[in-house]
Order: C-alpha cells, then structure tokens, then sequence
C-alpha cells in the first residue's frame, strides 16, 4: 500500500509539472520569427505562418508610449503609405524610420517637429500617450478614425545584451524597428486587439534600446499593442513611466540614455544610409 501511495504521489506531482510547463509555453507563445533583423531586400515582405494565439490574459502589454501627438492622416490606405517614410517626409530628410529608433534620432525630436502637408495632419509636436490595449480603436486619437498611421516609441533599458520575444497585435500594417534595425513587418491584421500571430526573436543591447512602432490602418478597427517575453519584462525598464509629455519623458530617460553604447547604433545608421 506505501509502495502504491509514493508512485500516486510522484505520478501526481509529475502530472502537475507537466501541466505548469504547458500552461507556461502556450503562455509565453511560440516564436515563430527567427534569424532578424530583417535584410533590407525584404523589408516590406510579410511573414508566413501565423499562429492566432490568444494573450488577452497577458499582463506585460506596453500602455504608454512617446511620439507625435496625432496622426498621418488621409493616407490613402495603408496599402499606399506602408510602402513610404512618413518620418523623412514630415521631417524634410532630418529624420528616418530607422533613424528614429536609435538614441541619436530619439533626442533630436527635441528640436525637429514633425510637419505634415495640412492635409495629413499639419505640424505634430512630440509627446507622451496611451494607448489601452483592450481597445480595439485606440488608434484613432480623437481624429479621423480610416486611412490613419500612428508612430509609438519605447526605450528599453536592458542590464545586458540579451535575447528577447517581442509580440505584436496590429490592424492593419506593423513595422517595427529597434536600434536603428527592422525587426518585423506584417501588412495583415491580427484579428484582434489581444491576438497574437507572430512572437519574434529580437537582439537587446546593454543600456538604452529605441522601440519605433508604426501601424497603418483603412478601416474598421485601429490598434497596435506590444508586448515581450516574461523575463524580459522582468529584467528590464521599460519608458515612458510616469511621464506626461516631452519633457518629462527626457527628464526620465536622460541617464539610460547617456550610458547607451550610441558608437554601436551611429555604425547600424551609417552602414543603412550607404545601402
């Protein structure tokens, strides 16, 4: 009987382990990106494969982010304008994707505007917003609610270089670039605000890690939510916190910032613009 009670024990804790592992895995999701950053020839090349995973239970969705402070707007679908820099037009050449997300583009936004034609928006200051992850609109940034494109930054402080997952859930068109690289590129829909299809394998540097997510959308619903892996979200700071608007944003990120290995991404720039 003591012999049948320890294997109902162990088979019993084995059992639940297996259960913890799983739930664990499906919660973390599958990574089904590898290999990046994206190589230039396919920048605007979707991937294949998408997994549907549901991670509306998640708790790492980043809500606060930094950028301009409305919309491209009347993009002409972001079938035409996801093939464009929106960035390099509204900032006559100052200012590229790429180069936005890096330290160096990241702290000329404090002296560069971005200047639309008035038809798409008009002048935009840069600032600090939110962006609920439950809402399936939250895009749409009390102006036109079709045929927008929404800019978001973060900075990751990371303690390390480190190996990360990133997770995505867009409508329409995501590109997204991390230290002056583009990691992911998807011009299909999500299917919700809190579905997953694709959890890519990104490259964090030690200090600061400039995030710049674009999402171009038609019609219908207008979201762009993002999250990491768990132990990412453990190990790192992640800004804008607290802040509210530009100023205090900076004020947060001044010495993550000044410790970023900025030699590493000035290279990463300047390799892109002779290409």
């Amino acid at each position: 009987m003591k012999k049948f009670y320890q294997f109902t024990l162990a088979t019993t804790i084995m059992f639940a382990l297996l259960v913890s592992i799983s739930h664990l895995a499906f919660a973390q999701g599958k990574v089904n990106i590898k290999g990046g950053p994206i190589k230039e020839a396919d920048w605007l090349k979707d991937p294949a494969g998408e997994l549907n995973e549901d991670h509306s239970d998640n708790k790492n969705w980043i809500t606060k982010w930094y950028g301009p402070d409305g919309n491209y707007e009347n993009n002409g679908s972001f079938q035409v304008s996801g093939k464009r820099d929106l960035i390099d037009e509204g900032t006559k050449g100052k200012l590229t994707e790429p180069e936005l997300s890096t330290v160096a583009g990241l702290e000329s936004t404090q002296t560069i505007k971005m200047a639309w034609e008035k038809k798409h928006g008009g002048v935009r200051d840069w600032t600090v917003f939110e962006l609920d992850p439950a809402d399936a609109h939250h895009m749409n940034r009390d102006g036109p609610i079709d045929n927008i494109d929404t800019y978001a930054i973060c900075v990751i402080d990371a303690p390390k270089d480190m190996t990360s997952v990133m997770s995505p859930a867009h409508d329409d068109h995501a590109q997204i670039w991390i230290n002056g690289e583009k990691w992911y590129n998807n011009s299909r829909w999500t299917g919700a605000a809190l579905q997953v299809d694709y959890n890519i394998e990104v490259k964090l540097v030690k200090g600061a890690n400039v995030v710049l997510y674009r999402c171009g959308e038609s019609g219908g619903h207008a979201y762009m939510n993002l999250h990491f892996d768990d132990k990412t979200h453990k190990e790192v700071d992640i800004y804008p916190q607290k802040a509210k608007d530009q100023k205090s944003f900076f004020d947060e990120v001044r010495s993550v910032l000044a410790v970023d290995p900025t030699g590493k991404l000035a290279t990463t720039w300047a390799d892109l613009k002779r290409k």
